[in-house]
């Protein structure tokens, strides 16, 4: 008999999942990890581990599996909230979802399990592993989840081929309806649970609380440009290079308006619209550009404005992952893919241009707030074959 560690986390779809693997026949022991300590930040207590913890151990008693906590909390700091830091410090803004993932769960837990003698470690994802024969070889291939609404294989986009071996995704192949129904049927504590929301294993945060336990607060000018400014004359035009196309426009203080004030300019992100607290325009404004540098954040009116709106993106060499390795693009070739650059974008179309200093990915239409420190994940036919960090 095959033996399956579960990261059940006090959720209904690890939940349901440990189920379906129990009745396909495997060994199932379940872990939850605890990864975060400080409940400080956390709005409303909406993700209380000790809650999730009991609803999890409950859970695994009605199935019949041995349950146990394991801690991961120094190590989550370390590659997780650390990480946030620094690139909320540098202007950036980070995924820890993804991170999450690569770090914890198919780190971590991954070698939890193994000195279980695990045969495969499983989750509550929404997508699907396949296995293909490929010039010899096995290869694995990561589909999106059948449930389109739910479909999370954006936030596996850095596993490898040795960590998708070990990997089973129990309910990739069901819609969420389904597994509540399921979870009801077995009449589950988790049936009617909310699906937690927030930052991976803390929960709903306020997230200028989480950051300023670093990064402190200080006064700067929130600047507006107009969609009319001088400084969009410099936007590439039709015989543009790759390189010009991927390259974000910057501002001075001089390309706008000061109409507030804001905390820090580290506290916000492309495309942000909640927060400003600038009142009095038409229409919202949106954050276009921040110079943690200098301070200052830079923003427009209306989501149509012409500073969220970008052609291309560029991935540097050594953060470029290959999810699929008989896939990969040479050095100098290029190749059309389906492209998103966040959690549930619907699929883009682009062409990815492999150059000798990175990835440059030009999309067939603009695209909104390309942000960098977040991940770029390209696909084909709904199967994921690579992604990398956002440069610029």
């Amino acid at each position: 008999m095959k033996r399956v560690v579960i990261g059940l986390s006090g959720g209904v779809d690890s939940s349901v999942a440990a189920y379906l693997l129990k009745e396909q026949g495997y060994e199932v022991i379940a872990l939850f990890m605890r990864n975060w300590h400080d409940d400080s930040v956390i709005i409303d207590h909406e993700c209380p581990w000790v809650e999730d913890s009991t609803d999890a151990m409950l859970v695994a008693e009605k199935l019949g599996i041995p349950f146990q906590v394991i801690d991961f909390s120094v190590e989550y700091k370390e590659r997780i909230v650390d990480y946030m830091f620094a690139e909320y410090k540098a202007g950036r803004t980070p995924n820890p979802d993804v991170l999450c993932n690569r770090e914890i769960k198919f780190d971590l837990f991954l070698k939890a399990a193994l000195k279980l003698k695990a045969d495969y470690v499983a989750t509550g994802h929404y997508c699907q592993r396949e296995e293909l024969e490929v010039d010899g070889k096995t290869i694995y291939s990561l589909k999106a989840g059948a449930d389109n609404n739910k479909d999370q294989s954006y936030f596996l986009c850095q596993l490898t081929q040795e960590q998708l071996s070990k990997a089973l995704f129990p309910i990739g192949h069901l819609q969420k309806p389904e597994v509540r129904k399921i979870a009801t049927e077995l009449d589950l504590v988790t049936a009617d649970k909310k699906d937690s929301q927030g930052l991976c294993f803390i929960g709903k945060v306020r997230l200028p609380d989480f950051l300023q336990q670093q990064l402190k607060p200080k006064a700067g000018k929130i600047v507006e440009v107009a969609d009319n400014a001088l400084v969009y004359d410099k936007l590439p035009n039709g015989d543009a290079t790759i390189q010009e196309l991927a390259k974000p426009l910057h501002y001075t203080i001089s390309d706008g308006k000061v109409v507030g004030e804001h905390s820090g300019a580290h506290y916000f992100t492309i495309g942000q619209r909640k927060g400003l607290s600038v009142g009095g325009t038409p229409e919202p404004l949106f954050v276009i550009d921040t110079d943690v540098e200098e301070n200052i954040i830079y923003t427009g009116q209306g989501s149509n404005h012409k500073g969220l709106k970008r052609k291309g993106l560029f991935v540097k060499k050594d953060e470029i992952h290959w999810l699929r390795p008989d896939m990969v693009i040479s050095e100098g070739e290029s190749k059309e893919f389906e492209v998103r650059i966040r959690y549930r974008q619907p699929l883009q179309k682009a062409t990815l241009y492999n150059e000798s200093n990175g990835l440059y990915v030009i999309f067939d239409e603009p695209q909104t707030a390309i942000t960098p420190g977040q991940f770029v994940a390209w696909y084909k036919n709904n199967d994921l074959i690579g992604s990398g960090v956002i440069n610029e």
